[in-house]
Parts: C-alpha cells; sequence; structure tokens
C-alpha cells in the first residue's frame, strides 16, 4: 500500500461514487458503502470504547490513591488545558500536514499513553503524579488528532456524505458512552484499574490498523496551506470575516459553557433533589446518552446541514433544559434527559457538518481547531461558575440559567444570521398552529409602486 494522505491528485468521485450522491437522498448508514470511512469507523468503533474505560478507570484511580475530588477535578484540567493553550496552533499543523500520517502518529501516542498506565499501576508503582502526566499527555496528543480526525472526515467521503459520516461518528461515540462505562466497571471491581487502562491502550491498534489499510487514491484531494507566517491569525480573520462560521461557533461556545454542565447539575439533581443516590445519576446519563444517540441517527437521515436546524434545536435544548429544572418528579426529570440528549446532539452534529462545510478546505483544520476548543474548552471554564451558582442557589436555579442562557443565545443569534442572510422572521398561523420561519427580506425597490 502506498503511503500519504491524499492531498496529492486524487480523481474526481465519479457518478457512481456513494460520496457524490446528492445529500438529500442518503440513508441513515451510506457513508459506511466507502471502504476508507467503513475502516475508520470500524476503528473509531473500539478505539472510543477503550477511551471510555481509560476516563472512568483514570478518575477511580485518582480517588483512590488520594481521596480527593479536587484531585480528580486536577486530572479533568490537565486534559483540558493543552486543547485551550495549543487548540488554534494544533489546527495550523493539521492544515500543513497530511491528515493520515498525522492521525497515526497521534493514536500511536494514546496508545502507549494508556500502555504506560497499565504497566505502572499493574505493577503497583503508580503515584498520582503518574496519572497527571499521562493526563496531560493525551490533552497534548489531542490538540492536533482533534481537528486531524475533524477534518479527514472530508477527505474520506466528500462533501455529499459529509453529515452523514460526521453523525455516525457521533453515534459512534455515544455508543461508546454507553458501553465503555460499563465494561470499565466490571473490569476494575472484577480485577483493577490496570486492566482498564491495558484494554484502552490494546484497543488502538484497531484504528491504527485502519489508517494503515486505507487506499490513498479514493481519498479526495485537499490543498494543504504552505508553511508561512500568520497563518493562526489569517485563520481568525477568515473565521471573522464569515458570518455563516463565526456565528454558529460563537452559539456553540455559549452552549458548550452554559449548558452542558451536566456532571455538576446531574449529581446535585440525583442527590440533594431527588435523593436517589449513584443510582439516579447512572440512570441520567444512561438516558441522556441514549437520547444523544438517537439524535446522532437522526442527524445521519437528514441531508443537510441547516443553520435554521442548528438554531432551533439549540433553542429547544436550552427550553427544555428550564423544563426539567422545574420538574416536580424524579421520572419526569429522567425522561426528559432524552429530548435533551437528542437536541444536545443535534446542535453538536449540525454546528460541526455545518461549519466543515463552509470552509475552505485548506482552512479547514484552523477553524475546525477553533471550533473544537470553544466547544470542548468552553465547559471547563464555565463549570465552576454553573457550580458556585447550583451550591449557593440550588440545582433548580443553576440548571435554569443553563438553559436561558442557552435558549437566549439561540435566538439571538438565529435573529443575527437571518439579518446577515437578508432574511426576516415570518409568524404565520395554519391549521390551528403557529408556522414560524425565516424568508427573504423585501427590497425597497420591490416596495415602491410602479411608474
Amino acid at each position: 500500500m502506498s503511503s500519504g494522505s491524499g492531498a496529492a491528485s486524487a480523481p474526481a468521485p465519479s457518478t457512481h461514487d456513494p460520496s457524490a450522491r446528492p445529500a438529500r437522498s442518503t440513508s441513515m448508514f451510506s457513508s459506511l458503502k466507502i471502504r476508507n470511512y467503513r475502516l475508520f469507523f470500524v476503528g473509531q468503533v473500539v478505539s472510543n470504547t477503550g477511551t471510555w474505560m481509560q476516563r472512568i478507570a483514570q478518575d477511580w484511580l485518582v480517588l483512590s490513591l488520594t481521596g480527593s475530588s479536587a484531585a480528580v477535578g486536577i486530572t479533568t484540567a490537565l486534559q483540558f488545558l493543552p486543547m485551550l493553550l495549543f487548540g488554534l496552533y494544533g489546527g495550523v499543523l493539521v492544515d500543513r500536514l497530511p491528515k493520515r500520517p498525522a492521525l497515526l502518529v497521534t493514536q500511536t501516542a494514546m496508545a502507549l499513553t494508556g500502555l504506560a498506565l497499565a504497566a505502572l499501576t499493574l505493577t503497583g508503582q503508580v503515584q498520582v503524579w503518574h496519572v497527571y502526566v499521562a493526563a496531560f499527555a493525551v490533552g497534548l496528543a489531542t490538540v492536533v488528532d482533534n481537528p486531524a480526525r475533524q477534518s479527514f472526515v472530508s477527505e474520506m467521503v466528500g462533501p455529499g456524505q459529509l453529515q452523514n459520516a460526521v453523525s455516525l461518528n457521533s453515534a459512534n461515540f455515544q455508543s461508546a458512552r454507553l458501553v465503555g462505562p460499563a465494561v470499565a466497571g466490571l473490569l476494575i471491581t472484577g480485577v483493577g484499574t490496570g486492566w482498564a487502562f491495558l484494554f484502552n491502550g490494546l484497543s488502538f491498534v484497531a484504528p491504527v490498523a485502519g489508517l494503515l489499510l486505507m487506499r490513498s487514491r479514493e481519498l479526495h484531494a485537499v490543498q494543504r496551506a504552505p508553511r508561512g507566517k500568520g497563518q493562526l491569525r489569517e485563520g481568525l480573520r477568515y473565521v471573522a470575516g464569515r458570518p455563516d462560521l463565526i456565528w454558529p461557533i460563537v452559539l456553540v461556545g455559549f452552549i458548550g459553557t452554559f449548558g452542558f454542565n451536566f456532571p455538576v447539575w446531574l449529581t446535585a439533581f440525583a442527590d440533594d433533589v431527588y435523593h436517589a443516590g449513584a443510582g439516579g445519576y447512572s440512570l441520567f446519563n444512561t438516558l441522556m446518552a441514549v437520547g444523544s444517540l438517537v439524535g446522532a441517527l437522526l442527524a445521519a437521515r437528514r441531508g443537510t446541514a441547516r443553520l435554521r436546524v442548528l438554531v432551533a434545536g439549540a433553542a429547544a435544548f436550552g427550553t427544555l433544559e428550564v423544563v426539567a429544572a422545574l420538574a416536580p418528579s424524579y421520572w419526569l426529570f429522567a425522561v426528559l434527559m432524552v429530548p435533551i440528549g437528542i437536541c444536545g446532539l443535534t446542535v453538536n452534529v449540525t454546528a460541526n457538518t455545518a461549519v466543515q462545510m463552509a470552509t475552505d478546505p485548506a482552512m479547514r483544520g484552523r477553524v475546525m481547531a477553533l471550533f473544537m476548543m470553544v466547544f470542548v474548552g468552553g465547559t471547563p471554564l464555565g463549570a465552576p461558575v454553573v457550580g458556585w451558582i447550583t451550591d449557593a442557589y440550588g440545582p433548580r436555579i443553576g440548571f435554569v440559567l443553563g438553559g436561558v442562557v442557552s435558549a437566549a443565545s439561540a435566538v439571538t443569534i438565529g435573529l443575527l444570521l437571518a439579518r446577515a442572510g437578508g432574511l426576516r422572521l415570518a409568524v404565520a398561523w395554519r391549521r390551528g398552529h403557529p408556522h414560524v420561519r425565516f424568508v427573504p427580506r423585501e427590497r425597497r425597490e420591490d416596495l415602491a409602486p410602479a411608474a
């Protein structure tokens, strides 16, 4: 097999190429017909399961070593810190580098981290600073791995299948979120945390093998950015000058910072509001993961990523959070986790796909790095604020605040996008129900009387 990432000459997709079919006629799993993406997807199924296992084992190990919840928080912060500090520079690197070799390096680095933790834990030599270093190392690899994986999807499937492939990636991740913690729990209680780390390290064999087995000639050609000064500023200027990019990223930033603090809220509701303990917390997370999986599969059926779907999904997400915050019963609150998961995943997938499809391929690494930095990095920034409000005024007030900010940002940014696109809000009454949509603004000359 020839090496390379497909940045060199790749043939234009033919009419028989699944990636070239009209997006509107897509089926739920249509992108899996593409061999390269199928290899990538299967590798991610195994690797994502291992990743979720390591997350659970890592937190449990730190807690057992220190007895401190603050130490668990430090571990999480260390894993997110590199993305906050270096995320944009990672995007610059991704735009310069061939994606497949870059992913081989990052996936191998994360595998070695898992294997090192496994060796230390299984031999009884592990100390908490080892876990801190491992978490920071994984975060450093993620700086390049995240934007590379996001932008490599378009090289594997092309624009016609991008929405479907991004949605299936999310479904993949949410499925692992259901399976990984359960398997990790069995391993931790049965044989110890070291075996969970070992499984995670070995799980990277699957994505690495998938990358090596890909056919370079079937990847879509993408022009890489040449080395040069000012490429980070160039990327920021590019996004700032594009309302169809900047406003979805801003919306995702607000929702990621204020609306996705579920570890804070769900633990508080399980313990302080409904007195359901760890079982209730587990149920809330499981139902939200089920909703997220359903949302990902529904997004895979949609052929397009429309900004109005993004805005509507974000507004519904915030509204449902407010409703859940005021839920009078445990079971009503639990059931509402499913639609909240659906709407949250819809926002994530639609924003991701819309931003990717609207971005020049030579800029995609930098733009997706900014997207991921805002979405992923916003949560640890907002969590302390939301946590303080939840502690000071109660879980219901904290949850309501997150929902109100999410819904208000959706409405505001929806109006800004409509204004930038020359649209206006139209409200009509059809079949006994209000019908709200955006329509083109009437131009002044259209309103002037004919001479």
